[in-house]
Formats: C-alpha cells, sequence, structure tokens
C-alpha cells in the first residue's frame, strides 16, 4: 500500500471575480496552463485537497498555497496579481517525512536532515542560508523568511540542486513545513 493516497481527489474553482462571481474553472488536477479558461482571476473555492497555484504557465512564477476553503479576494489578501496561470494538485501523503537541506548549491556546505517543521533554520542550525535541498519522504513548504512567511516553493520528492535554476534568483529559504494529511 502507499504512502500516498490516490483514491481521494482535489477540486478547486477559480473565479474571475471576487466573492465567486464571473466566469469560472473548475480543477481538478493539474493544469499547465488556465489562461484559455479565464482571463483573471480574483477569488477561488477549494472544496477538497491542497493546491499550488502559480502566476506563470508550467508550473513555474510565484507559488501560492490553497488549502480547503473559501478566499473571496485572495488577490488583496495574499498581494497577488490576478494572474494564476497554472495550478497543481498537492496528493495526500501518509507517511515519515525527511529532507536533507543544504547551504549551498549542488549539496555543498553545512548539511541538515530534518523530519519535522522549521520555523527558522538560521535559529536551529546556526545556518545562514538554504540554496538546495534533497527530500526523501513528503511533500513540503518551503519559506524565503523565518515563520512560514514571504515567497514559498512548493517541494516534491527529488533532489533540487540549484534554488536558483529553478528561477528563484538569490533567493534561499529560512523555514520549512510539512505539508500534512490533516489539512485535506
Amino acid at each position: 500500500m502507499s504512502n500516498t493516497d490516490m483514491g481521494m481527489r482535489g477540486k478547486v474553482i477559480f473565479y474571475e471575480d471576487r466573492n465567486f462571481q464571473g466566469r469560472y474553472y473548475e480543477c481538478t488536477s493539474d493544469c499547465g496552463d488556465m489562461h484559455s479558461y479565464l482571463s483573471r482571476c480574483h477569488s477561488c473555492r477549494v472544496e477538497s485537497g491542497c493546491f499550488m497555484a502559480y502566476d506563470r504557465p508550467n508550473f513555474m512564477g510565484n507559488q501560492y498555497f490553497f488549502r480547503r476553503g473559501e478566499y473571496s479576494d485572495y488577490m488583496s489578501m495574499m498581494g497577488m496579481r490576478d494572474c494564476i496561470r497554472s495550478c497543481r494538485m498537492i496528493p495526500v501523503y501518509r507517511g515519515s517525512y525527511r529532507m536533507r537541506i543544504y547551504e549551498r548549491e549542488n549539496f555543498g556546505g553545512q548539511m541538515y536532515e530534518m523530519m519535522d517543521d522549521c520555523d527558522n533554520i538560521m535559529d536551529r542550525y546556526q545556518m545562514s542560508d538554504c540554496m538546495s535541498c534533497h527530500v526523501m519522504d513528503g511533500y513540503w513548504l518551503m519559506y524565503e523568511q523565518p515563520h512560514y512567511r514571504g515567497r514559498m516553493m512548493y517541494m516534491r520528492p527529488g533532489e533540487y540542486r540549484s534554488f536558483r535554476d529553478m528561477g528563484f534568483g538569490g533567493t534561499s529559504f529560512m523555514s520549512m513545513k510539512r505539508i500534512m494529511d490533516s489539512w485535506y
């Protein structure tokens, strides 16, 4: 039996206008380009599951995390522009969490293995930067600033040798949070 529960599907509805008005687009899986469905997006309703929304096609650009709930005017709440261009459903995961974070690109510098949330890598590990990581188990959100603030990035199992090569410039990440099955 897999740690990922593929039986549970997510559903999010994006609306062109605030307060769930105007044209809408229902999404139940990954969508690499939403531009043909909506010209803008000002509100959404997540009926089930968790999703990452991106302001560029093909899961690129700034990322915004949504879990079950209503976001009647999330643009102003999150400081977003009105252009969600793609979204990705985050699968439910039940199992252990494990990630190695590295101070420098290509897994260089200090390395620490994490199995739980970390609200500040500087305080916990005396680590000034996190520029690469290897996610072994679970799904994670990494934040640009301590205490889960600032720009975020969704991390699936895999090796991430350089956040700069992923379009994050000189950004390093300072806090990490596990995406828990209780969020669904």
